[in-house]
């Protein structure tokens, strides 16, 4: 027949008995070699395994008459099954070689699915055709056997790099010598090429195979072959990303294995014949199938020896990632009751496996919430309440990814509370719980990124299409005393739930740790103060976090809780994102003016939101970091040039060109300041050629009617850069405005600045006209102050020209003329008899500011009279005469030497500012008056004079630059004046000038800036912080490194060293700048903490080693007296010498919080601040010992022979500082043994204080340590009743089945296994439903989830008797390592690696 036929060409009968004997002794490990002939003689034909596999195949079929007969014809035929094994097992091991070929690799997936084949035959088990070593080897063919892409590999193996060890935040370990040698096998692949043709080849044995697999599974159970049924999931979650599936993949409707095409769909096949009870009872089955998609869906890849890798979320293994959620719940919909408890505990493992890549954790957060919208109302609020739980971990992944999850549930419908849902859960089901509950609670987090993204999950929840999420929000910013109320028994109902935990059968409990700054039961929450005062304030906090990504999230928070009317659009809720938009970091500036952009779109109309806007963006065109400044351009060109259009062309219904008029209104109006931030834009903008004609047309047709004040504003910016101007359109305006009665000033200084631009291009006779309407209009003084200023710098654009000599002919004649008319005023007012009684207030103010703005363009045409009639105006009329024409000028006296004036202050503040202009054109005058300005500064008692005054002094050092510098201490001084307007004028102005360099750090000026950090005004002390960081410090790096010492000295008025503090100071100034004495302690510390925070490790290293040899040897020296002025400033240099700021940054480690980013830039970064803080640590150390011990040891026995309090400062440094060498205290204080002993003493004490502390916190946890009431009416009261467990294995190795059943474990083993940090927490029996639960639960085990081998099960309590043990799931299960028993060996090879392996394991 022809099965026989093709079996003989196998050659079977000249196989010899001991060849065959051999491979069934080794157990198919390993085979000797095939008589070359015999093999070279199958080989002959290439497909003679097919050939016998379609003769064989109508023998498996369901035909009982066939697959009865077919070991019948073996036997008739002398063909031995034994033999036929061995001749199969030869080709397929042959396939498993080094770099194996085309040709053995598909002789080998061929004879391996005719041994498939075998098996399937009814008789085979009989007839010992099964052996389980070769089943599997079979089974890793198509893995084997197809070619392994060299490069994709590296690209996994570097994520893997760049992961680490996920679940401790650890660098990973080199790989191990095996790892290598399996990577060297892979390479030498790379040798052999296969063709596309090739590749199909081996695909086509591969489906073979797996078609053969899958036929087998549906008859041949694999109930009592636990290896083989995890070898099967294995291959079959391998091939579940082999390769793309065409179309999309449905697992709803039943179909045959002939029907499936692509290996996935073939794999998926497998899978759920696998969760069939034929192949295992209860939920053994699917448990092996869930654990391996487990990795699956997180896009991982299992490997032996060592931890899952991250796959590249490539396409296809996002694919598989898909399908495989999609099989999951298929299958859970198919045997709904019976895999629930293992859904549950899949997306535990799914969240404690989760890596904290973000890529990754959006697409867990999307699978859990797919898994749980398939579960029941109960078990998803179980799987809720675990959620958080876990989201108090103190793992930050763990909290990002739970806020993840959150977030995802909240996007689902709520669900509602039925009859099946236990009341006490029934407060898990609502989305308000995870919107308080876990994004809210978090905003807090000790850690900046947890806080950062739980505010932006905040801000995420008002964007969701539920309602129910947008209520919640509301609900955290609203007064309602009910609903804060229901907040509070929500938590108490958590509190009392939190002791429930629950441990199934032979597994521990894992109690998920809650981290330290969410610990604190929450409070908080049911406090209704912290509803109604905490909100604003907190955000206000968060703007200003540390972290940048935590200051974005909270700018996009205020923003959606504006956006959504959570909070008011009030002035102050809206600067706080104004005023990020000059945060320090850029990527804040940026966030924060898409933010105001965010909020113009939603809020247009809104008046406040639109000043708002103006006030945040146009500041940042004059941004130092370009970046932002085409940010701001972009944004002003998207909301208001792009919406220009002409009249015709306006529609009121257009909401983007209302708004844009809008916002020039305010320009014009409100936000006049920020004028010169939109000039610059436009000058930006100028060169681009931005504006056409068609624009500026379309402009000049607005303005006339409502918008003619925001027309003009913009045509006062482009007029200079724009082509030629329909210049009748302006002129007539001018007309109308010279005309008219009201004065618009804003409008008015914007024609005039037009005119001024279109000057050049009038004709002469026009020009005239302008002129004497111009001038005429001056005489008049009636015009607002700025609409003077306006006209007279239009007057002088009119006179420029090509010819020098004319323009000041020109200036002579029209700004002489109007020098003349002031001067004629003045002496009307101040030489006639009671003239200053009958004054006019308002009109001598505009007659000086219109003599200052004319005589500096015309300083050959202002004579000494005026300068005395000027100063008159500041001096009693009787007091100083002024003299005829040609008479000399008097010798000039300080203001403050003149008696009281009659004139008003204000006529006196502008007077200043006038005479200041007279001075910058007059030498001889400014010599005159620099000292009456000084002595103003320090008598004087208006505050709007002393203000002008030093603004005039502020602008003379520009121009005098050498004479006014000895001024600068007079100046200086006023930074502590009484008034905070001009102690903030004074730093604006000296900061300018030290910007230019005008000015140089000399004498006390230092000093008496960093004064201004402690001010009294919390403004001005933030201004001075900004000016001295964020504009000098730039400009001089060294500034506080070399006045650090000096501050000391000069803070606490020490005059006694010979070297600091010695610059000429007034009595005055010294009482007026001391901060010297205890009461002012809290204010030098300050100012010594800002400066260090900006030091750099070197700064700090040479400031502390300068201190020691400067300052301290002085005092060792008797350079410098101990007395009490010593002693104070002594203790203070101690206490500088504690201060955390003091410490280098090298030796400090992270911030708390923060754990570090796992990728390989990081790594080396780790790497090298270990290598770096081991080296500045041994400098350190060295300098300790040779410069600051010496010192500190004479200088100890000083202030004990005096017995000092200083004493006390030196030994708290001391503390402090041998915390970085608490082993080495004898040695390095081996010249003072008492020395050594008390420090050591202190730094014990300090250590038994700690303990103290945490003990005191332990017992207050432990006095919190409750039992839940057992239904039955009774509890456990020992730990010893919790021991007695059982065994049952899960996600793990497979066991024999009664070797789990080992014997009950003693309350000591149980009561040391759940002991952690001398805190003991009771482990309940698995037939008690009570629970123990303590305040601070196990830290350690968390981090040991994983379904590693003998680590970790799935488990389901057999039979779900107990209702009250599934429904709270909220806990991990994981076998103790205690019950972990042996994998009996089921065949005799085993290689060493393996029992090397083993042995550790077992201890």
């Amino acid at each position: 027949m022809e099965l026989i036929r093709a079996l003989q060409l196998l050659k079977l009968n000249s196989v010899s008995t001991a060849w065959v004997d051999a491979v069934w002794d080794f157990e198919f490990t390993h085979t000797d070699s095939l008589d070359p002939v015999i093999e070279e003689e199958i080989k002959e034909d290439p497909d003679v395994f097919k050939t016998i596999y379609m003769q064989l195949l109508p023998f498996s079929s369901e035909d009982d008459d066939n697959t009865q007969s077919v070991w019948v014809v073996f036997g008739e035929n002398g063909v031995f099954a034994k033999t036929l094994v061995a001749v199969l097992s030869y080709f397929i091991l042959s396939a498993k070689t080094k770099s194996p070929s085309l040709e053995k690799r598909l002789c080998g997936l061929q004879a391996a699915s005719l041994y498939l084949l075998l098996l399937k035959i009814p008789g085979s088990v009989a007839n010992k055709v099964y052996h389980q070593i070769l089943f599997d080897t079979c089974l890793n063919m198509p893995l084997k056997c197809w070619p392994q892409d060299s490069s994709k590999k590296r690209k996994k193996d570097s994520l893997k790099s760049s992961q680490g060890d996920t679940k401790t935040g650890k660098r990973s370990k080199p790989p191990k010598k095996v790892s290598e040698e399996m990577e060297i096998d892979d390479d030498e692949e790379e040798g052999v090429y296969f063709s596309a043709q090739d590749l199909l080849k081996l695909r086509e044995g591969i489906v073979l195979l797996v078609r053969t697999l899958l036929r087998l599974l549906e008859r041949f159970s694999l109930r009592d072959k636990p290896q083989s049924a995890d070898s099967c999931v294995q291959l079959f979650t391998e091939l579940t990303n082999f390769e793309p599936v065409i179309g999309d993949m449905s697992f709803s409707q039943e179909r045959s294995v002939d029907q499936l095409k692509s290996l996935p769909e073939l794999s998926y096949h497998g899978l759920g014949l696998l969760c069939s009870t034929i192949h295992g009872e209860g939920d053994e089955c699917r448990r092996r199938v869930f654990r391996k998609l487990l990795y699956v869906i997180l896009m991982m890849k299992t490997q032996e020896r060592s931890k899952p890798c991250l796959l590249a979320p490539s396409q296809t293994v996002c694919g598989a990632r898909d399908h495989a959620i999609l099989f999951i719940s298929h299958i859970v919909d198919k045997q709904r009751e019976a895999t629930l408890p293992l859904l549950r505990i899949l997306v535990q493992h799914i969240c404690h496996q989760m890596v904290e890549k973000s890529e990754y954790r959006a697409s867990g957060a999307q699978t859990v919430g797919k898994l749980m919208a398939k579960m029941p109302c109960q078990d998803y609020a179980a799987i809720v309440k675990w959620l958080y739980s876990y989201s108090r971990n103190n793992k930050v992944a763990f909290r990002m990814f739970a806020l993840d999850v959150a977030m995802v549930l909240l996007e689902q419908s709520e669900r509602d509370v039925d009859d099946t849902v236990d009341p006490e859960l029934a407060v898990f089901l609502p989305h308000r719980f995870l919107v308080h509950n876990i994004v809210y609670n978090h905003r807090n987090d000790v850690s900046p990124t947890v806080r950062g993204h739980a505010l932006h999950c905040l801000a995420q929840c008002l964007e969701l299409g539920s309602q129910n999420a947008t209520k919640c929000v509301h609900e955290l910013f609203s007064n309602s005393a009910q609903t804060m109320l229901e907040s509070g028994r929500s938590e108490q109902t958590l509190k009392r739930r939190e002791t429930v935990q629950k441990t199934a059968l032979t597994f521990r409990t894992i109690e998920l740790t809650k981290h330290k700054s969410i610990t604190t039961t929450h409070r908080s929450v049911m406090n209704t103060s912290l509803q109604n005062e905490e909100t604003m304030t907190l955000f206000k906090k968060h703007v200003s976090d540390p972290k940048t990504n935590a200051r974005k999230s909270a700018l996009e928070t205020v923003m959606s809780l504006l956006k959504h009317g959570v909070i008011s659009c009030s002035a102050e809720n809206l600067s706080i994102l104004s005023d990020r938009c000059r945060d320090p970091a850029v990527s804040v500036k940026k966030k924060a003016m898409q933010c105001l952009m965010d909020l113009l779109a939603a809020l247009p109309e809104n008046r406040e939101v639109q000043e708002a806007w103006l006030r945040g963006v146009l500041p940042a065109v004059m941004d130092s970091e370009s970046s932002v400044q085409e940010k701001a351009l972009e944004c002003l060109d998207h909301v208001v040039i792009a919406h220009i259009k002409s009249q015709g062309k306006y529609r009121d219904s257009d909401a983007s060109q209302k708004l844009a008029w809008e916002l020039l209104g305010l320009l014009c109006e409100k936000c006049q300041d920020l004028s010169r931030y939109f000039s610059k834009a436009f000058s930006v903008w100028a060169p681009q050629q931005k504006f056409t004609p068609a624009f500026v047309n379309g402009l000049l047709s607005h303005t006339e009617g409502e918008r003619a004040a925001a027309a003009w504003l913009l045509l006062a910016k482009i007029a200079s850069c724009s082509p030629k101007l329909n210049y009748g359109t302006i002129l007539d305006t001018w007309e109308n405005t010279i005309r008219s009665p009201i004065v618009s000033v804003t409008m008015t200084c914007h024609i005039l600045s037009v005119l001024g631009d279109i000057a050049s291009n009038l004709n002469d006779d026009t020009k005239t006209r302008i002129v004497d309407d111009l001038m005429s209009w001056l005489k008049t003084f009636s015009l607002p102050l700025e609409v003077i200023g306006s006209c007279v710098d239009t007057l002088v654009r009119f006179a420029r020209s090509d010819n020098t000599q004319d323009t000041l002919k020109f200036l002579a004649r029209f700004c002489g003329e109007l020098v003349s008319v002031c001067e004629s005023y003045l002496s009307g007012v101040i030489l006639q008899e009671k003239g200053a009684e009958n004054i006019n207030e308002d009109l001598l103010v505009k007659h000086l500011y219109t003599l200052g703005a004319a005589s500096l363009h015309c300083p050959s045409k202002v004579g000494k009279r005026i300068f005395l009639l000027v100063q008159s105006v500041l001096t009693p009329s009787e007091q100083q005469p002024v003299p005829a024409e040609g008479e000399d000028l008097p010798a000039s006296q300080p203001l403050s030497q003149f008696k009281p004036n009659s004139m008003p202050t204000v006529v006196r503040a502008h007077a200043v500012i006038t005479l200041g202009k007279l001075c910058l054109q007059h030498e001889e005058l400014m010599l005159k008056y620099l000292p009456v300005f000084a002595r103003e500064l320090e008598v004087g008692t208006e505050l709007a004079v002393r203000s002008n005054v030093v603004v005039v002094m502020c602008d003379l050092c520009v121009r005098y630059t050498n004479t006014v510098t000895r001024y600068i201490p007079n100046i200086s001084a006023c930074l502590r004046d009484k008034d905070p307007i001009v102690r903030e004028q004074t730093l604006i102005m000296l900061t300018n000038l030290l910007q230019e360099e005008y000015v140089k750090w000399k004498g006390a000026l230092f000093f008496r800036f960093a004064i201004a950090l402690v001010d009294p005004d919390p403004t001005i002390a933030d201004l001075c912080e900004y000016c001295l960081v964020d504009l000098l410090l730039k400009k001089s790096p060294l500034m506080f490194s070399q006045h650090f010492i000096e501050c000391i000295f000069h803070f606490n008025s020490y005059e006694k060293h010979k070297k600091y503090n010695k610059f000429p100071q007034t009595e005055s100034d010294k009482s007026k700048f001391s901060l010297k004495g205890p009461q002012n302690q809290g204010k030098r510390f300050r100012i010594y903490r800002f400066l260090l925070k900006n030091f750099t490790d070197e700064k700090r290293f040479n400031i502390t080693t300068k201190i020691c040899q400067d300052i301290l040897a002085s005092f060792v020296d008797s350079e410098l007296p101990l007395d009490s002025e010593g002693s104070e400033m002594l203790a203070d240099i101690f206490d500088i010498l504690s201060l955390k700021e003091m410490k280098l940054t090298a030796m400090s480690g992270p911030a708390a919080g923060e754990e570090p980013q796992e990728d390989e830039m990081a790594m080396a970064k780790a790497v090298l601040q270990v290598a770096q803080k081991k080296l500045v640590s041994q400098v350190q150390k060295r300098n300790f010992v040779e410069n600051v011990i010496p010192i500190i040891i004479s200088l100890k026995n000083m202030l004990e022979e005096q017995h000092s309090p200083v004493l006390k400062h030196l030994m708290a440094y001391l503390q402090v500082t041998m915390q970085d060498y608490r082993l080495q205290v004898k040695e390095l204080f081996a010249a003072d043994e008492q020395l050594a002993a008390e420090v050591e003493y202190n730094l014990k004490q300090f250590e038994k204080e700690k303990q103290l502390q945490e003990q005191q916190q332990m017992e207050n946890q432990l006095a919190n340590f409750t039992l839940s009431p057992r239904r039955n009416g009774n509890a456990v009261a020992s730990p010893a009743q919790a021991a007695n467990v059982g065994g049952q294995t899960g996600f793990a190795t497979p066991l024999n089945p009664h070797a789990a059943k080992g014997p009950a474990q003693t309350p000591k083993s149980a009561l040391r296994r759940r002991t952690y940090a001398g805190l003991v927490t009771p482990v309940r029996t698995h037939s008690s439903p009570t629970v123990f639960s303590t305040g601070k639960p196990n830290n350690t085990s968390i981090n040991e989830v994983t379904f590693g081998e003998q680590v970790s099960a799935i488990c389901n309590e057999s039979g779900r008797g107990s209702k009250v043990v599934d429904e709270e799931e909220s806990v991990l299960h994981l076998m103790s390592p205690e019950q972990q028993k042996l994998v009996p060996r089921q065949w005799n090879v085993e290689s060493p690696l393996v029992q090397k392996l083993r042995t550790k394991k077992r201890f």
